[in-house]
């Protein structure tokens, strides 16, 4: 899948499916591509789907996740 397909895919797929396609990109992009796809704000919205999606990497999302949360970046 090209980049260009992910991003077509992801601006027209349902919450269910883009959750799904957010996680492998979570889960196997290099950290600063993630953004090319998302926002923080898309993946806190998202975050009770896509979490289960994330395997290893699940426990990285959640640190930084927080870590923001506590600073303010993103809403609680």
């Amino acid at each position: 899948m090209t980049v260009r397909e992910l991003q077509s895919l992801l601006a027209r797929a349902a919450a269910s499916e883009k959750a799904y396609w957010l996680g492998k990109v979570l889960r196997e992009a290099r950290d600063p591509d993630v953004w090319k796809f998302t926002s923080p704000q898309e993946v806190a919205q998202l975050w009770p789907q896509l979490s289960r999606h994330l395997g290893r990497r699940r426990a990285f999302w959640e640190f930084l996740f927080r870590l923001w949360r506590d600073e303010g970046l993103i809403a609680r």
